[in-house]
């Protein structure tokens, strides 16, 4: 029988090949994401259907990767990262194959369900099989890499969504994935080495109460502007979120072998940079959202034109994330994320200047400069946490992190859209209690604009009430940006938690990398060419490192 070879990168240069492989899955699901949004209003003519129904196109997909990302760290291990890769790969690609071929918006539904099976697990199992290739010591550059799939997929796809939906067909949007899939399939499964399968029993009742608990707040936070935040639909929902949430930790802390390992909320380091890693992203989405609501619903720009406007951010953020890993790998992740997140809170303040008269090239410029802080910070907080725990249970670690992103943006969107629809209301009642017959300065107005258009008086002050909600909207979006401030720079002392970097010479990581693949070998451990017990392996490997260490 022929010998294992190891998953960990062997050699004194960089794994850039497998690094690339890795990156594509990554790309093509959260690209996927922002070019459907902009897809919309054509899959609402095509198929003839109102916006509560066309949503469900979005919520499928949003609600059932939530489910599968929890479980994708314990199918990595049992599995084995590659072939999960590949399989995840193969369900999203097929199922952008029928999503291209969906003939009614119930079967794109459907479709999209599918497609999120696969794209759900693509991130957390490319995260956590890169910890199990790139040797320690180099880990902030590959992550630096890595990342410029998850901060430049979103700006890009509205350029090359509208491109594709104006241009050639809404089909394209979903069938361009075909050739990208197939691709990073070959790849895969020529360049990639499988990982050890680790023996470890199925936690079917954690699987259910984590995915019903998954389910309900995710269906909650995106339902809950629609139905109202305080109706008995969303308030059962909520309930029941918390309760099979709460059931499922307490199941975990008494399971030998958890789905989901909650008792990695005990390193202080991973815990500090999943909290760190939620309230940014709640803060975040501030950018993401609310600059093309005020660029296409204010300013008039098409989905085409606010992605060209934010493709020099997603450059930046880019060009940010692999030199944020070459400083990681030196100095740590603690001064560059209070560094990078003081920049993301000075910024996004600044936008909260923001107006109907403002210089379209004034606020690209600030979400470059925002868009650098993200680059500088983000990678850091991320890939701290998951060296904290250890390469051996990065799968896991991997799962959590991704599930809490996941229900952060889902819990940004909500709670910046509820801020923005109160400060709307709010400055349109102000606004609109100066603008009557009785007020002087309105009744001057209101005649000049009669005079100017030729319109009634009732029609006149139409025209300027429609003026007060465009003005209404800017300031509410302006007010957002002020909470969205607040909650980044919460995050800055959080990340005082981080830890400091210990240094890794290049001769320790070489003779830890060394030690760990002699130490399972097929020569010493034949039980590698099957399963081992997880409890064993991961309790060798950490001794592996530590000895590498002193």
């Amino acid at each position: 029988m022929s010998k294992a070879k190891p998953a960990v990168f062997e050699g004194n240069g960089f794994p850039w090949r497998e690094l690339f492989i890795l990156v594509i899955g990554p790309f093509m699901a959260i690209l996927d994401g922002s070019i459907v949004n902009v897809a919309v209003p054509k899959l609402m003519a095509v198929f003839g259907v109102g916006t509560d129904q066309v949503q469900w196109v979005l919520t499928a997909y949003l609600l059932t990767s939530g489910v599968v990302i929890p479980v994708s760290g314990y199918l990595g291990d049992v599995l084995g990262y590659r072939r999960m890769y590949i399989l995840s790969l193969a369900a999203f690609t097929l199922g952008s194959l029928f999503c291209g071929l969906s003939w009614s918006n119930t079967s794109l539904v459907v479709a999209r369900v599918f497609q999120a099976v696969g794209g759900g697990m693509l991130v957390p199992i490319s995260m956590g099989m890169l910890f199990k290739v790139v040797p320690r010591g180099k880990m902030g550059m590959a992550m630096g890499v890595w990342g410029i799939s998850a901060m430049m997929a979103p700006t890009v796809g509205p350029t090359l969504g509208g491109y594709l939906v104006d241009e050639l067909s809404w089909h394209m949007i979903f069938l361009i994935n075909l050739p990208v899939g197939l691709l990073g399939m070959f790849l895969a499964a020529v360049f990639l080495r499988e990982t050890p399968l680790l023996k470890a029993r199925f936690d079917l009742v954690g699987c259910l109460l984590c995915g019903a608990g998954c389910f309900a707040v995710l269906l909650a936070l995106s339902e809950g502007q629609d139905k109202g935040w305080t109706s008995q639909y969303i308030v059962t929902l909520l309930a029941a979120a918390f309760f099979f949430l709460l059931l499922f930790v307490l199941w975990e802390l008494q399971e030998e072998q958890p789905m989901l390992d909650v008792r990695l909320l005990a390193n202080p380091v991973f815990a500090a940079s999943l909290l760190t890693t939620a309230v940014v992203t709640i803060g975040l989405f501030g950018g993401l959202f609310l600059v093309p609501i005020f660029t296409q619903n204010l300013l008039g720009l098409t989905p085409t034109q606010t992605g060209l406007l934010l493709m020099p951010a997603a450059l930046a953020s880019g060009l940010m994330m692999p030199i944020s890993g070459r400083l990681y790998d030196k100095i740590g992740a603690k001064p560059l994320a209070l560094v990078g997140l003081s920049v993301v809170a000075y910024t996004t303040w600044e936008l909260h200047k923001i107006n109907l008269d403002i210089s379209t090239h004034w606020l690209q410029m600030m979400m470059v400069y925002r868009s650098l802080g993200m680059g500088l910070a983000m990678m850091p907080i991320g890939t701290a946490g998951m060296e904290a725990v250890g390469a051996r249970l990065s799968g896991r670690a991997s799962a959590f992190n991704n599930l809490v992103r996941q229900v952060s943006a889902s819990l940004g969107i909500a709670f910046l859209t509820y801020v923005m629809t109160k400060r709307q209301a709010y400055h349109f009642s102000w606004l609109a209690d100066g603008f009557s017959w009785s007020s002087p300065v309105a009744y001057g107005a209101l005649q000049q604009v009669k005079q100017a258009l030729a319109l009634s008086g009732d029609s006149a002050l139409a025209v300027i009430s429609l003026a007060a909600q465009r003005q209404a909207m800017a300031s509410a979006i302006a007010d957002t940006f002020i909470v969205s401030a607040v909650m980044v720079a919460v995050a800055i002392p959080l990340s005082l938690l981080l830890g400091k970097k210990e240094y890794v010479s290049r001769e320790q990581s070489r003779r830890a990398i060394k030690e760990s693949a002699g130490a399972w070998s097929d020569e010493n451990h034949p039980e590698l060419q099957t399963v081992v017990d997880v409890e064993k392996y991961v309790r060798e490997v950490r001794s592996t490192w530590r000895r590498a260490e002193h």
